[in-house]
């Protein structure tokens, strides 16, 4: 084989095969991803840090395990990418902020530490907006990352450098993290799958919770971490490495006994009941959006066979809501302290954030409103076995921009155009963006689905049968490896 022509193609679950069998080098696989980012990184600006020296010598370490018939884990020799939200020891951890242009974490995050004992190969850490505050790609420490479907657009955020990797070819699998969207609608603007599984399934340390660190400690129960792939196999493959308890995260819940992967290789049962909320409380949604979005859940009812019944949202627009939590779990007093006499360090949503002052009654209307939103989704979902929606209500948007501006012709705030994603975050439900189509011009769709409390298992079998009726793998960008 031709690896380094063949790479590109390659999911992680073949890949990962390949090395253990011999039929290519992990040393090779690695290369190739570097070749890639040598490419593409002009132009994507996907990357805030490379790790070649030390992926390289991991690559190294399996390939002569192999050679004495050593076992290998799940993901030998396998190219991932982790979000620079996400600690890496000795690998530089911006999150994406002059704050801490230099900092070098002591500690992996817990994904990390398995990503590491399951033999992946960490290639570096993707850029994001800063400190997560945005679903765009800049912030101010590096170039605006670009979407490879089209450089002059988003790829979405923050999550915006691995989107962009994964879906240029660049590495099969990235780590993202979902504070209210940041897996879903990076994946969706560039036609990719992204998982937000339920709260607790995906365990976080030291993210969102070391106090050591403001603006890094921030989100602790609506942040979540979770796979992005080219393939809902290779995402459920990654949720295998990543997922189940960890006594440092105190909202950690059990390990499911099956394996995820397994689960995207079975049918769901027939005649799921299917709710459609084409729109999230009469929130704007872009015809060219909600023709595809129509499109695909019409697959679902035809040729899949499950009952889809036409719904209204579970609850209105909690988009207040949504920011005042988003307040109440950062550090602002550590980040103003930070932050003192380099104010204009900072990007705007974060400057704009500690400039403010905030009255206590906000904060415990918040945490009630969100309350009556769990109780109002709970009733809600007896009723249907899954939820689906689109994913992002735009298609993506020039890459300067915080926000739409303006939907379907009404405005919208630069914060206030994510109305089908951040609800899953404030309830911690599964959800999940799989392509649903891309456009006349060539722009990808999301299509969400949204699982019952703990049914990240219906989310994943959904999806990989709507994959398997509407294969997607053929489409690749313009900008690609």
């Amino acid at each position: 084989m031709s690896f380094t022509r063949e790479f590109p193609l390659l999911g992680a679950a073949a890949l990962a095969t390949l090395v253990r069998t011999g039929e290519v080098s992990p040393v090779d696989v690695t290369r190739a991803a570097f070749d890639a980012i040598d490419r593409l990184e002009p132009q994507l600006h996907a990357f805030a840090t490379q790790a070649q020296e030390t992926a390289i010598a991991a690559a190294a370490d399996i390939e002569h395990r192999i050679a004495r018939n050593e076992p290998v884990g799940a993901l030998a020799g396998v190219p991932v990418a982790v979000k620079d939200l996400v600690m890496t020891k000795d690998l530089r951890t911006t999150f994406g902020s002059r704050l801490y242009a230099d900092f070098v974490p002591d500690h992996d995050d817990i994904v990390v530490e398995r990503l590491k004992a399951a033999d992946a190969i960490v290639i570096g850490k993707t850029n994001v907006s800063e400190f997560g505050f945005g679903a765009v790609g800049h912030n101010p420490l590096f170039p605006t990352t670009r979407n490879p479907w089209d450089l002059e657009r988003t790829p979405g955020g923050s999550s915006a450098g691995s989107a962009s990797a994964v879906a240029a070819g660049i590495c099969p699998l990235a780590i993202g993290s979902d504070g209210g969207g940041s897996v879903r609608v990076p994946a969706s603007f560039t036609g990719i799958v992204g998982f937000k599984a339920s709260m607790g399934r995906v365990p976080l340390w030291p993210g969102c919770r070391d106090e050591r660190f403001p603006g890094a400690s921030g989100w602790e129960s609506i942040e979540h971490i979770g796979p992005m792939a080219r393939s809902v196999e290779d995402a459920a493959l990654l949720l295998d490495v990543i997922s189940g308890p960890d006594p440092r995260d105190r909202l950690s819940i059990p390990a499911d006994r099956r394996s995820w992967r397994d689960r995207a290789h079975q049918d769901p049962r027939p005649g799921l009941r299917i709710a459609y909320c084409p729109a999230w409380a009469d929130l704007p949604v872009d015809p060219e959006v909600r023709a595809i979005v129509d499109a695909a859940v019409a697959v679902l009812e035809g040729r899949l066979g499950h009952q889809v019944e036409l719904a209204p949202s579970p609850f209105g627009d909690l988009i207040e809501t949504f920011r005042s939590l988003v307040a109440l779990e950062t550090d602002i007093t550590g980040l103003r302290a930070m932050a003192r006499g380099r104010e204009c360090d900072l990007g705007g949503p974060v400057r704009d954030l500690i400039a403010r002052s905030y009255a206590g009654d906000v904060f415990c209307d918040a945490v009630t409103a969100r309350k009556a939103a769990v109780n109002a989704m709970a009733r809600f979902m007896a009723k249907f076995d899954l939820l689906v929606t689109p994913t992002v209500p735009v298609l993506p948007f020039p890459i300067d921009w915080e926000g739409p501006g303006i939907i379907a012709g009404v405005a919208v705030a630069d914060d206030a155009w994510t109305p089908f994603s951040y609800p899953a975050n404030l309830t911690g439900q599964p959800a999940l963006n799989v392509p649903a189509g891309w456009t006349a011009t060539g722009l990808p769709v999301g299509l969400q689905i949204m699982g019952r409390h703990l049914g990240d298992d219906a989310v994943l079998e959904l999806a990989a049968s709507f994959e398997r009726a509407c294969p997607w793998s053929d489409w690749r960008p313009a900008c690609r490896a």
